[in-house]
């Protein structure tokens, strides 16, 4: 049973035209607010550090590998994700005005769940990349062609968008008994809770889609990362194996966050996960694990440091 009650009223399910998101609500206001100065902050040096990769890559040739240009994809990918539920919610803080439409609740809803499907199936193409690279590196340039890079890219992205495509028109037909989601951003189980409809096939639906893609994308990465061990294993010169995985293991940290929450969140039974657990795995996926991206790929890469330490120097004789 979750440890927070939602304000209900079925007399009143017709009458709800808007939401009321509450964030932390068992926490006290100030501890509140100074959590979400916290949250904004975090938001900002995540947009900035995914930009600067960005414009790392568009600017320096030598970091327009295929590696690199799903890196900068990835970094695209994590800004608009925080974006998607952040910024309303920082916008509410500072106006004092935390109501939410209908509309905007279910279409953030959608990108929420869209852009973090996209970011599962850009995961398994960056694991592909990697085990290429390391199992068949004689072949990677014919292989890894600018063609075939763009057009993963992609497909990744119209996967994504195109498998969630069933939430807007499913959530739109609920009818909701009450309007206050104590939640910060639009998640499934406080947004189901709250109707007055009949969810439970709309829940299965969510586990199949979810589970599919989550099991489905972790499943094709290990295979992947497993071709990828034996290949490291099999090398010579102890310094090679070092290398190669010098050059996964910032990929596997941000593995183990996406996958590891996700997993524990949206393949386990619906009645089994409290609300508190629900917010801690959305404040992971949504804010911690798009923040630590641009460090975990800029100080673990030589060449992305290098191009950081160029573009710097340039600015400075520019003054």
């Amino acid at each position: 049973q979750d440890e927070l009650e939602f304000s209900m009223a079925p007399e009143n399910a017709t009458a709800v035209t808007e939401f009321i998101l509450e964030g932390f609500p068992e926490l006290d206001p100030r501890l509140q607010l100074f959590f979400s100065w916290v949250l904004l902050l975090m938001y900002l040096t995540t947009v900035m550090g995914n930009a600067t990769i960005i414009f790392l890559v568009c600017v320096h040739h030598h970091l327009q590998t295929p590696m690199d240009f799903f890196i900068s994809n990835l970094a695209f990918l994590e800004i608009w994700f925080p974006s998607s539920t952040s910024i309303k919610w920082f916008v509410m803080l500072s106006s004092g005005q935390n109501t939410l439409s209908l509309s905007s609740c279910f279409a953030q809803n959608y990108f929420c769940f869209a852009l973090g499907c996209t970011e599962f199936v850009l995961l398994v193409v960056m694991a592909f990349d990697r085990s290429v690279a390391i199992c068949q590196p004689l072949l990677y340039a014919a292989i890894m062609k600018p063609q075939l890079c763009v057009h993963l890219v992609v497909a990744a992205w119209l996967l994504g968008f195109a498998m969630m495509s069933y939430r807007l028109p499913s959530l739109s037909e609920l009818s909701f008994c009450g309007s206050k989601i104590p939640h910060f951003l639009c998640d499934n189980s406080p947004l189901f809770k709250l109707s007055c409809s009949d969810t439970s096939l709309l829940w299965k639906i969510d586990s199949v889609f979810l589970s599919c893609v989550i099991l489905g994308s972790f499943c094709s990465t290990l295979a992947f990362y497993i071709c990828i061990l034996f290949s490291v294993l099999h090398l010579p010169a102890a310094s090679g194996r070092k290398k190669a995985l010098t050059t996964c293991s910032s990929h596997l940290i941000t593995l183990s966050i996406a996958y590891g929450s996700c997993i524990a969140l949206y393949t386990c039974p619906a009645e089994d996960v409290s609300l508190r657990t629900n917010r801690i795995v959305a404040l992971l996926n949504t804010v911690l694990y798009p923040f630590l991206n641009p460090f975990i790929y800029s100080l673990g890469n030589k060449s992305v440091m290098l191009a950081l330490n160029k573009s710097i120097a340039r600015a400075r004789t520019k003054l």
